[in-house]
């Protein structure tokens, strides 16, 4: 079958690669969308030991069910399916007290398995869930971005979030601000270095768009909040600088959610954290429950994952990678299409 692989550092190539044995509880997927993700951009452009090459990446994905393996029951030839980004194991702890996107002996596509920028890949049953009939592929391949954004909501449910700030309006942060507006009614700050970006952000409803090389977003968020911050941030980057801001636009009491992973390491004043009681969460993934809410909001047309999302045939998605990466004007988000 041809795939877009990643063969060694610093590379790319559309080839053929050979189609993986179908074990009994797996389904093989004929892949109709896939999304490029922010994660895989990174691993590539800093030669992450979290992916390691030689590899196919992919995790973002639907399609149609091509094989069926000899134990799957509920799920037919020819049946629409969108799947959940990892693979849970089901029995470990995390596991059986419904952390099963923190499972202990996960496996994610495009990582610890073979992925979907491919014609094809196999998938366990377990993670799959319907594809809806009003919804295209490279909307329904962008249910798992968007259920990070909606397990972000879920993880501050118990917390106020009248005034929101994200910062990054790359695809998981123009996702996190759509869920905050739709499940929590919440107002949405976007900041960004890119002004094509925040146009995006504007035009889907963001309550005041930040561009921090021309204004100071912590004071921004002060003056639109009779001086208090932000209810809740979410850094969608993950840089020190993006982490820090998170912190200093918060109102006392309230909480930062880290999501962005561009760099491990930060320093802050502890004070700043422990006097005004703020909160910090990490927040990795999604649970097909929320998978599926994802496609439910996209499905009734309260979320859009098409006005800024460009679509490319597999054959041309080497090229889409590199114009991801550079992440000029308004390229903000890929879909390969096998």
């Amino acid at each position: 079958m041809r795939a877009l692989r990643y063969p060694a550092f610093d590379r790319l190539e559309f080839c053929d690669v050979e189609v993986q044995p179908l074990q009994s509880n797996e389904v093989r997927l004929r892949v109709a969308a896939c999304g490029i993700c922010g994660s895989e951009l990174e691993s590539f452009k800093h030669h992450s030991p979290r992916r390691p090459p030689p590899l196919v990446m992919g995790h973002e994905f639907c399609g149609t069910i091509a094989e069926v393996g000899a134990a799957v029951q509920k799920w037919s030839v020819g049946t629409r399916v969108v799947s959940n980004s990892l693979v849970p194991c089901g029995r470990c702890v995390r596991c059986t007290r419904g952390d099963t996107h923190l499972c202990a002996h996960r496996q994610i596509f495009g990582m610890h398995r073979a992925g979907a920028f491919a014609e094809y890949v196999n998938v366990p049953a377990q993670c799959l869930i319907p594809w809806p009939d009003n919804l295209p592929a490279e909307a329904a391949a962008l249910a798992e971005p968007l259920a990070n954004g909606v397990h972000v909501v879920n993880l501050t449910q118990h917390l106020p979030a009248g005034t929101a700030l994200v910062i990054g309006a790359g695809p998981i942060g123009l996702f996190c601000q759509q869920a905050l507006q739709v499940l929590r009614g919440a107002r949405v700050f976007v900041a960004d270095l890119s002004n094509e970006r925040l146009e995006a952000a504007k035009k889907l409803g963001a309550a005041g768009v930040i561009n921090p090389r021309e204004q100071d977003v912590a004071q921004i968020l002060a003056d639109a909040t009779a001086g208090e911050g932000a209810d809740l941030t979410i850094d969608a980057v993950g840089s020190a600088i993006t982490k820090k801001t998170s912190l200093d636009s918060l109102r006392p009491g309230g909480a930062a959610v880290w999501i962005g992973l561009f760099e491990n390491t930060l320093t802050f004043d502890s004070y700043g954290i422990t006097l005004p009681e703020k909160q910090v969460f990490g927040t990795y993934a999604a649970k097909i429950d929320e998978l599926r809410t994802a496609l439910d909001l996209m499905s009734a047309g309260k979320v859009d994952a098409r006005s800024w999302v460009q679509a490319f045939p597999l054959a041309d998605g080497v090229e889409a990678f590199h114009r991801m990466l550079a992440a000029k004007g308004t390229d903000i988000k890929a879909v390969v299409c096998p």
